[in-house]
């Protein structure tokens, strides 16, 4: 009788274990941030130079370390560029942070903002592409607006989208915004200054 006892458990087991696997791949399938909650963080950055934006989305995936260096920065007022870089090399900050002392002013500001770090951090790891779409919506209305051109500072530069040798068709049930047909690239004019 022990073992009826036991394979029923067993089996009931067994029958929640498809449902668990179910809602668990729910859960990977779910986006954390609409549209909407991704164009409202970007908005503070979309229209930085691509090189300055990459670094501080990566960094943003590190909040600790973020938070660190931003400390570090708000001590070290005088430290910019290449020097304030080679001054945190023995951090045991992530380096796409310890990249970012050199522009401390972005460290600063967003140091004071440890939601938006970790928001973005998180929004940028889950849905990478949502978070590119999202810079590149508010470039194209920036854009449209007449507000994002080239000047001295940037070149803005209009380029196709770059697609993988592996991208097939898919089948698409329910998409939030389509990609922007064209992509908006950022540049500094002097490469050696962002």
């Amino acid at each position: 009788m022990r073992w009826l006892s036991a394979l029923s458990k067993l089996a009931g087991v067994l029958l929640l274990v498809p449902a668990f696997a179910v809602v668990t791949a729910h859960a990977q399938d779910a986006k954390p941030f609409t549209n909407e909650q991704l164009d409202q963080m970007t908005a503070q950055v979309a229209l930085y130079p691509d090189s300055l934006l990459a670094q501080l989305l990566m960094a943003t995936t590190y909040p600790e370390d973020f938070a660190a260096a931003a400390a570090w920065s708000k001590a070290h007022p005088d430290a910019k560029g290449d020097d304030a870089v080679k001054m945190v090399e023995n951090e045991p900050w992530d380096p796409s942070v310890a990249s970012l002392v050199a522009f401390p002013e972005v460290l600063i500001t967003f140091g004071g903002q440890p939601d938006w770090v970790r928001n973005i951090g998180d929004a940028f790891l889950a849905q990478p592409d949502d978070v590119m779409d999202s810079v590149q919506r508010l470039r194209q209305k920036a854009q449209a607006a007449g507000n994002l051109k080239s000047n001295e500072q940037v070149t803005v530069s209009m380029q196709a989208p770059e697609v993988g040798p592996d991208a097939a068709p898919q089948t698409v049930v329910v998409q939030q915004a389509a990609p922007p047909p064209q992509v908006i690239v950022i540049q500094p004019a002097q490469p050696s200054v962002v």
